[in-house]
């Protein structure tokens, strides 16, 4: 402890090579890490050692090359290094500082950085030798068992680091000669101090455990400190985070105990189990008898864990000594820790240890399915349908349980008899009756996911067959319509769910959320009108409030584009087109809608209906004789940004499609112009960059498609529409504006084939790009947009102006056929513009250069190099672990500048 610490990494000698070799003759490679480390005389084998042997031998001058190679890093002449000499250098002032209550200490975010930063320094070299070259270290972890001079923050930290450097087995030993470990741990250390009441230092004695777990020399420290009776009694800690950590520390140190052993060293009782995994499952065992319901979910916590992460054959002897335990938990009246229970059966379901085995796994779920209240089955139900593997008897009582309560919705309220499928095989649910007639909170409560897990089976392979599709649709539009008042129950119990689920928003979204799954079934055609009319209530209704109306909206859409099309003079089958004159209508009233949510979800859903059914002759009929064209054109001048927005890319569809409104109007006479000018007008006068976002969006895609409104002048359109955005104070905007010109040039330049016979011949004229294609496509206009951005302060719109030069100068570079420029004043010119742009200088245009002079600027700039830069972070300069400790430091005023980075 008394020695100075040394600064610089430690100089290994360079062993005799012929000597190595030789023993190499008679020795595999495994041990040679030894044989180094016994020549350099240093004992044990550092933990990097093994990586560096794994490459002797492999270069192409043989081993002894290889062996030149390993032990020359080592000896400091190559990158492996136990620590930078300036970061070394740093330290025993930064640990003073840790040390001493009266410096403010640090914030979290730089302790932890700290921290990672000694994780990744442990993780490859050794910490042994990293204590030993920085004895610093060493002085803060006895420092901290001081408990007058060390703040709580600070102690967690330690705790960490402590555990951090004692995950290496030869660190741990070390540490533990001088009892650090046990001070720091141990039930006669920190525990009845002061600072133990603090949240933040158990969790981070917990982490310090967990992180030096990780050998047998820990295993039997955790035995004899007492450490593992502390983290028992942890697992009921007041912070949930301190709990949740010490059941994950119990799996942890299960997992390592029982690491390399066999089933069949162990009895069916587990009683030749290590120490340490005999007390862990004696005291799970002792949870599961408590009557304690939350000991028992501990228990199962931990359980649930052990069984998701280790896959090994002994979990299958854990399960058959703990099953019975948890069999009898179903015993009692209530069952304790029901979800808890839940989440280990599906735990110990869905690991492969048992996908092959008859443990009794299945009796216990089949017991568990009719013991549990409803709203408990419900996810153990779902769980156990989405198995691979499971015995049909079990998977249709299970899909029983989930079906339960809409077929107790369906024979309180429908008319005529029971509908096959759905209520058949539910009878008895008394339970789920009186589930959904306790209260409104427990009704919507069930009803919600019960429609969540049956929305969520629905698309996958595991569902069960036959999906009773039918029952199912009639359910969910009769929960819509108990909803909204419209439904007429059969029954007292029925009555009593209307007045219960009486516009409850909970169940509308998820009922309508499910009816859009469903959608994608095959429905029988005589409820395809009951689920348009329930639909169109809800989007008529001045009840329905704006997320419920989204929702019916995409609902809606679902069921349209779903419905199949029969040949004959209509497009459609006989029940849409008559749908379609009652939704216009609707339609138009919520685009006039007082509320902007409602205006915007109408815009919304008009637009994916016009882009799906645009060329449709029932469809096109309806829409052009409603209003909502015009009204949609009127949504341009919205008060609300986010429908001006809407309204823009619903007016482009249209116009896409043929299907706008004339475009003039006594009050704004400029838009006699057309679409595209009133479009501009929004993106050259728009107050929101959400429009002009959507206007250069929709600009983009109509290049993209030959609208017609672009094809009459490609390029006067393209240089009006880059002249305004360049302008643009919204790097998104711009950067849309790169796209447009990168769309542009792709247009013209084309996506020519790279031909392999070209390798070697002179360049000379494509004939697929004359000289006066590279013109047009050299305009000032263009270059000057794209390298004003590549100067731009916004990275993004950096970034896509670096790609877009990128493309320009790779289509352009190698068939251009030009001469180089030498010493042109024009070139000259344009490079000096270039570096005032850099500057800040945006004042000077570039004029009209010579296409030849911009296209050597451009191969002149290194763009690769500038993409690279670009690529990295904002601080990657000063992210560095040197920069780290001096604003640690600089924060406390020990380094002379007091030049802190902002993290």
């Amino acid at each position: 402890m008394a020695t100075a610490p040394r600064h610089g990494p430690r100089m290994w000698p360079r062993p005799d090579l012929t000597l190595i070799y030789k023993n190499m003759q008679c020795l595999d490679w495994k041990p040679l890490a030894v044989v180094l480390c016994s020549l350099s005389g240093t004992g044990p084998a550092p933990a990097a050692w093994g990586g560096a042997c794994a490459d002797v031998g492999r270069g192409p001058g043989g081993v002894e090359e290889g062996l030149a190679s390993v032990l020359g890093a080592r000896a400091g002449e190559g990158p492996l290094r136990i620590m930078d000499p300036e970061c070394s250098h740093l330290l025993p002032a930064l640990c003073a500082v840790l040390e001493d209550p009266r410096q403010p200490v640090a914030d979290d975010t730089c302790l932890e950085k700290l921290l990672d930063w000694f994780k990744t320094v442990t993780e490859a070299e050794s910490s042994l030798l990293l204590l030993q070259e920085n004895p610093c270290l060493v002085e803060l972890l006895s420092h901290v068992l001081r408990p007058q001079d060390v703040s709580p923050r600070v102690l967690s930290f330690a705790l960490r680091l402590a555990g951090t450097f004692a995950a290496q087995e030869d660190c741990f030993q070390y540490l533990q000669q001088g009892e650090l470990l046990l001070g720091l741990f141990g039930e006669t250390g920190i525990l009845g101090w002061a600072a133990w009441n603090v949240p933040t230092v158990r969790s981070g004695w917990i982490q310090g455990l967990r992180a030096l777990a990780r050998h047998p020399s820990a295993l039997h420290f955790l035995a004899d400190s007492g450490a593992v009776d502390t983290v028992f009694s942890l697992q009921g800690d007041p912070s949930l985070f301190v709990a949740s950590a010490a059941s994950q520390l119990l799996v942890h140190i299960l997992a390592l105990s029982m690491r390399g052993e066999a089933v069949e060293r162990c009895s069916p009782q587990g009683s030749a189990w290590p120490a340490c995994a005999q007390k862990i499952v004696s005291h799970v065992e002792e949870s599961l008898r408590s009557t304690d319901t939350p000991q028992v979910t501990q228990a199962l916590n931990v359980l649930t864990t052990t069984f998701g992460r280790c896959h090994s054959p002994w979990t299958e002897v854990l399960w058959d000594q703990l099953s019975p335990l948890v069999a009898c938990l179903l015993e009692r009246d209530p069952v304790p820790a029901g979800h808890s229970l839940v989440d280990l059966l599906l735990s110990v379901a869905r690991s492969p240890v048992f996908s092959s085995t008859d443990c009794g796994l299945w009796e216990t779920v089949a017991q568990t399915l009719s013991r549990l209240s409803p709203t408990q089955a419900g996810p153990l139900a779902l769980g156990t349908l989405k198995l691979q593997h499971c015995p049909q008897a079990l998977r249709t009582q299970a899909f029983g349980v989930l079906l339960q309560p809409l077929a107790c919705v369906l024979k309180a309220t429908i008319q005529t008899p029971g509908s096959p499928g759905l209520l058949d095989g539910t009878v008895g649910g008394s339970l789920t009756v009186d589930a959904l007639l306790s209260s409104k909170s427990a009704c919507a409560g069930l009803l919600c996911q019960t429609l969540a897990h049956l929305e969520e089976l629905q698309p996958l392979p595991q569902r069960p067959s036959p999906w009773p599709q039918a029952p199912l649709l009639e359910a969910v539009v009769i929960i819509l319509r108990l909803c909204n008042g419209s439904a007429a129950p059969s029954s007292s119990v029925g009555g009593r769910l209307c007045g219960t689920l009486a516009g409850c928003l909970r169940v509308q979204r998820a009922a309508l959320d499910f009816l859009g799954t469903l959608s994608q079934g095959t429905s029988p055609q005589e409820l395809v009108p009951q689920v348009f009319a329930v639909l169109l209530e809800y989007l008529e209704s001045p009840d329905s409030s704006p997320t419920v109306l989204k929702k019916a909206f995409q609902a809606t859409l679902g069921w349209l584009l779903s419905s199949p099309k029969t040949p004959g003079c209509s497009d459609f089958g006989p029940h849409i087109p008559l749908f379609l004159g009652e939704l216009f209508p609707v339609l138009q009233k919520r685009l006039c809608s007082p509320c902007w949510e409602v205006r915007d979800s109408a815009l919304e859903f008009f637009t994916n209906l016009s882009r799906h059914w645009g060329g449709q002759a029932d469809f096109r009929k309806a829409l052009l004789s409603s209003e909502a064209p015009t009204l949609t054109q009127q949504l341009l001048r919205d008060p609300e940004s986010y429908v001006r927005a809407s309204a823009v890319t619903a007016m482009a569809q249209l116009s896409s499609q043929g299907l706008q409104a004339t475009l003039a109007s006594p009050e704004h006479p400029e838009t006699e112009q057309g679409l595209l000018k009133e479009f501009l007008h929004i993106l050259s006068a728009d107050s929101e960059g959400f429009p002009r976002r959507a206007v250069v969006q929709v600009f983009t895609q109509w290049l993209r498609d030959g609208h017609a409104e672009v094809a009459r002048d490609t390029e006067q359109f393209v240089a009006t529409v880059l002249q305004v955005v360049s302008q643009d104070l919204d790097w998104e905007v711009r950067v849309q504006g790169l796209e447009l010109a990168q769309v542009f040039l792709a247009q013209k330049l084309g996506q020519p084939a790279h031909c392999p016979y070209a390798v070697g011949l002179p360049e000379g004229p494509s004939p697929g790009l004359r000289p006066e294609v590279l013109r047009n496509l050299c305009q000032p206009w263009l270059l000057e947009f794209a390298f004003r951005a590549l100067f731009d302060c916004d990275r993004p719109v950096a970034q896509k102006a670096c790609d877009l030069l990128l493309f320009l100068r790779d289509k352009t570079a190698p068939c251009a056929g030009m001469q180089e420029t030498g010493d042109n004043p024009c070139l000259d010119s344009v490079e000096a513009i270039l570096q005032r742009w850099q500057a800040g200088e945006q004042g000077q245009s570039l004029g009209d250069p010579e296409p030849e002079a911009m296209l050597a600027v451009l191969r002149s700039i290194d763009l690769e190099g500038l993409q690279g830069r670009l690529a990295e972070s904002s601080d990657h300069v000063e992210k560095s672990p040197q920069s780290l400790l001096q604003d640690m430091l600089a924060t406390v005023g020990v380094l002379e500048e007091n030049e802190a980075d902002c993290y």
